[in-house]
């Protein structure tokens, strides 16, 4: 009994883990882009020379787009660890689809038993009359 309350925790806390990884990730990603995009205004009120901070914004959007690829390419593994997750922890909804399919194959195999013997009855019923036919010809 202990097991099956500890498996509801751990899926629980899996699943909180992932959702505080994506929000980490897109906050990540918005707040590297919103800086990047501050460091394109160039407004910027210091006493450095214009050289020195064109390469300091230059090296920083480095930095933040670098940010970005991180965080985009963390969800992207994020998206494949709830993929492999579901595929090998969603047994209710592999049985399902176990069952469904044996359902709709049973169904079809009774109703492919069913128009052969349909069949077999008719070419009994067609071999019985050609065979009465042949018997009672004249030219035998």
């Amino acid at each position: 009994m202990s097991m099956n309350r500890s498996l509801p925790q751990s899926k629980e806390a899996l699943l909180k883990s992932y959702r505080t990884r994506l929000k980490d990730d897109v906050k990540s990603m918005l707040e590297n882009f919103e800086e990047i995009v501050k460091l394109a205004k160039g407004e910027h009120d210091t006493q450095l020379s214009r050289m020195t901070r064109c390469e300091q914004d230059t090296y920083e959007m480095h930095v933040r787009a670098a940010n970005i690829v991180r965080a985009g390419e963390s969800l992207m593994k994020l998206v494949s660890d709830i993929k492999q997750y579901l595929i090998l922890n969603d047994f209710p909804s592999v049985n399902e689809a176990i069952t469904q399919n044996s359902k709709l194959f049973r169904t079809k195999q009774a109703e492919c038993d069913q128009k052969l013997m349909s069949l077999r009855d008719d070419m009994a019923a067609d071999l019985y009359d050609l065979e009465e036919e042949y018997y009672n010809s004249i030219n035998k």
